[in-house]
Order: C-alpha cells, then structure tokens, then sequence
C-alpha cells in the first residue's frame, strides 16, 4: 500500500486520500468502527477512538511521521529502522506547540515489548552506543533513563515528553541517536524494565475484573461500582476505582536463568548434597524440606 500520502501536506487532495485509505484499512483489519488507536502525533497510538475522531485528529494534529509500519492497525510487522527525524514542517502549526492535554497511558498499548528475554542484550547494547558520533560523556541508553526519570520525578505529561524528545533531537548534532516519541522511548525502557499487566479489581479486593467478570460493571460480592464517582455523584464509566498491577514471574525467571552463575545459585538448594549426611545448612533441616514438598 502506498503510504506516502500520509506524509504530504495536510490541506491536500493527496493527504485526503491517504488518510481515508488508512481509515478503510484499519476498519477492514480490525473489523471495528469504534475502538481503534489514533496515530497522530499528539495520541501517538495510546488513545483509542472512534473513525469520525481520529479523522479529526489526523487533520487538525497530523499523523505521527515514526508510524511507518500500520502494526496496530492490521499490518504485519516488520522489522524496520528508526524513521528520519527530519519531519515535513506544516506552516500553520509548530511542531514545538505544547499542549496541556495529559495522555493517560494504558502500557499493555505497547503489546509484548520486554516480554521477551533475548530482547533485554539488544537494549544493553546501546548502552555502548554513542548519543552522537564522538560523544564520550553519554550513551543511548544512559541519557534516556536520566530524562524519564526527569518526566517521572517531576510529572511531565507524555505529551510534554515526546516534545522534549523532538526538541534534543533537533539540539543535538546530525545523526544523534535519542528516539524521536515517547513510543519508541517506552520499548527500550519496557525491554528493560519487563512487561506488568494492569488487573482491575474491586475496592475492597474481593474479584479482579477478568475471566468471568471481565464484563462487569459491579463486584458480586460487595455490590460496589467498577467505576469511580464524581463529584456530582454520577459514575465515570471508564474512570476506574482501583487498577492492581501484577508482575509475571516467568519472563523474569528467563531472565534470570539467561545467567549461568545466576541459574547456579538459583538452584543451589536443589542440586546441593549434604556429603557427610550431617547438617550444614538449613536447606537440610526437615522443616525446608518439609515445605519443599508442600
């Protein structure tokens, strides 16, 4: 399919065209009208919309230049470069304008990044990446964590922060390697921090909303609303009362056993003998075993 209408000036024909052909495409693929992401560069794929609102926003916000792939619009993915920062300047809006709108990331958004173990050696090599050829000071790696650990301190919207992004960007020489949104910078950090799933779950901790009550909008034993109320004592649907967030074990398990002195010691308690039948550790006192076999 032939993107680069996408790329041209909003107030084009040719611009009209791509963005209806993105919108039939990403109807055809996901087969919804209602529930699809918004690619433009203030929603930058974390917000989900209707047709008829993401249409609005490809207009008035302009589709984000880095979605090269449609990955979350029914495209296959492909593994692809980092898109050129140099974006196509419209003369009517900077891209410098910020914006008080604060984006509300979901982070199951960005699917399975950091789900998978080998992917944690790529994002370690760039901490010997530059951040720019002849730069000795600072890697990739290590001015990104110092800059959201900014955003996280100081509680800069990811908004605010995908400006930054751009704004270093364009200060620093030609060919720097900072990421250009807050999407690319959230897959390194995920790829290193591991995945965690965001569980709704009643206020007083009797269900969580998944499985059989994925769909409800009331704890059946409590009978207290899924959804928080307002000051006008009117529930906010899709305003939740309490999110649980839950660390899977197993990706963190291969990561550890990635390591073959990490995996020693894990299993020191398993592959260890005693020699001379006496106890010398307590992992050989009836009670460890004991709840071993528990």
């Amino acid at each position: 399919m032939d993107k680069s209408c996408m790329h041209s000036d909003r107030r084009s024909k040719a611009y009209e065209l791509g963005v209806e052909a993105f919108l039939n495409f990403s109807v055809e693929n996901l087969l919804t009208t209602t529930h699809i992401r918004c690619p433009c560069v203030k929603c930058v794929n974390l917000k989900f919309f209707g047709v008829g609102i993401i249409r609005d926003h490809l207009y008035f916000n302009r589709v984000d230049q880095n979605y090269k792939n449609w990955t979350f619009h029914g495209e296959p993915w492909e593994a692809t470069t980092n898109a050129s920062r140099n974006v196509e300047e419209d003369d009517d809006h900077s891209r410098y304008s910020f914006v008080s709108e604060e984006i509300e990331i979901d982070d199951n958004n960005f699917g399975d990044f950091g789900s998978d173990p080998y992917e944690f050696a790529n994002v370690i090599g760039d901490e010997d990446q530059p951040l720019y050829l002849g730069c000795r000071k600072f890697t990739k790696l290590s001015v990104l964590v110092k800059l959201y650990n900014l955003k996280a301190n100081h509680g800069m919207s990811d908004v605010c922060f995908t400006e930054l992004l751009i704004l270093q960007g364009d200060l620093l020489p030609e060919g720097n390697t900072i990421p250009a949104s807050m999407y690319e910078a959230k897959k390194t950090l995920c790829a290193l921090g591991l995945s965690y799933e965001k569980m709704h779950a009643c206020p007083n901790d009797y269900i969580l909303y998944r499985k059989e009550y994925e769909d409800s909008t009331n704890c059946p034993t409590c009978g207290i609303s899924r959804w928080k109320e307002g000051k006008d004592s009117i529930l906010k649907e899709g305003v939740l009362v309490k999110v649980v967030w839950y660390f899977p074990p197993i990706p963190r398990f291969k990561r550890m056993f990635q390591s073959h002195e990490i995996a020693k010691s894990l299993t020191w308690h398993a592959a260890r003998k005693s020699i001379d039948g006496q106890m010398s550790h307590l992992a050989d006192s009836l009670s460890w075993k004991l709840l071993d076999d528990k």
